[in-house]
């Protein structure tokens, strides 16, 4: 019976860069964590063992540092967009036909201190001393193909709690229902986010401002949840999606992920207390894991469905 290779890929994962940029007394920092994927002419690696079509993945591993130091890290898009083109367009015989980079971005922020401290920069904080944000990680992934790119920014573990306005009640119930009603809870979840941009790499297409675009995208996912008076986890995530296409033009499509961080009022009365909606037990798993895309009308979706 014949067998047939089927599609294929390699690279380089979890290539850990961290970048400072030194230009002035205020350094920057980007903090990333790169993986690589090739795919193209690879037959011959797998079926006879040539590697003359074989890119090493110490190579791409190479790439990514020296990238980071010959045109530095501006934002984790531009610089997805840079190493996937680089794949495969200037690979050797064209062997490389899509490249696809997958980046996480970790965040810090600078250590405040007194005047006295920072004598340097005559301001409350130090140029050069950061502490590790401990909010989201931030996300791309760029997809190159030779002709057009597809980027997708997200982000993920931004958890966030709204103690009230928020109810559930009216569902279905069978004979296995024991969850009561609720007309005033804790909604608490996990975000994990990601967005298609419009942008395609076209000849003369000019670049989304991609830090600028991120943190207007995280401010209207924030405020649609907080904003919005929940009767459903699945209601708050959709106006968590309309938020983001209503008012950043840039995006075709959001994918949201948002697990119930259930919280369980704990029964005080054994203690001879009243509990008026104020101790619960937070509860890690199970869980409800609610997901779902908005995307704009005539758009057809992309962002896998995990």
């Amino acid at each position: 019976m014949a067998h047939v290779l089927g599609q294929n890929q390699y690279g380089k994962a979890e290539n850990r860069v961290v970048r400072i940029h030194r230009d002035s007394a205020r350094h920057e920092i980007k903090d990333l964590n790169v993986s690589v994927s090739l795919w193209g002419e690879f037959e011959d690696v797998h079926l006879t063992g040539s590697n003359a079509n074989c890119l090493p993945t110490d190579t791409t591993k190479n790439t990514v540092y020296a990238f980071a130091k010959e045109y530095g890290i501006e934002s984790a898009e531009a610089f997805g967009i840079l190493l996937a083109r680089h794949f495969v367009d200037d690979t050797e015989r064209g062997v490389v036909h899509g490249a696809r980079i997958r980046i996480e971005e970790y965040a810090w922020d600078r250590i405040r201190t007194s005047d006295g401290s920072a004598r340097s920069t005559g301001s409350k904080e130090i140029g050069h001393s950061f502490v590790r944000n401990g909010q989201e990680v931030r996300t791309s992934e760029i997809v190159y193909d030779g002709e057009s790119v597809r980027v997708v920014s997200g982000l993920k573990d931004l958890v966030v709690m709204n103690s009230t306005d928020s109810e559930f009640w009216g569902y279905l119930k069978d004979g296995y229902t024991t969850l009561q009603e609720a007309y005033d809870r804790i909604l608490a979840t996990q975000v994990t986010a990601r967005w298609k941009f419009g942008y395609g790499g076209g000849e003369g297409e000019a670049q989304p401002d991609w830090n600028r675009s991120y943190a207007q995208v995280k401010r209207h996912l924030l405020e649609a949840f907080a904003e919005t008076y929940s009767y459903s986890l699945q209601q708050t995530l959709h106006a968590m999606g309309t938020r983001v296409l209503d008012h950043r033009v840039e995006v075709d499509e959001v994918r949201l992920e948002l697990p119930n961080k259930h919280h369980f009022l704990v029964d005080l009365e054994p203690f001879g207390l009243d509990n008026d909606n104020e101790v619960y037990f937070a509860a890690d798993r199970m869980y409800g894991l609610i997901e779902g895309t908005v995307h704009r009308e005539g758009v057809v979706p992309v962002i896998p469905v995990a």
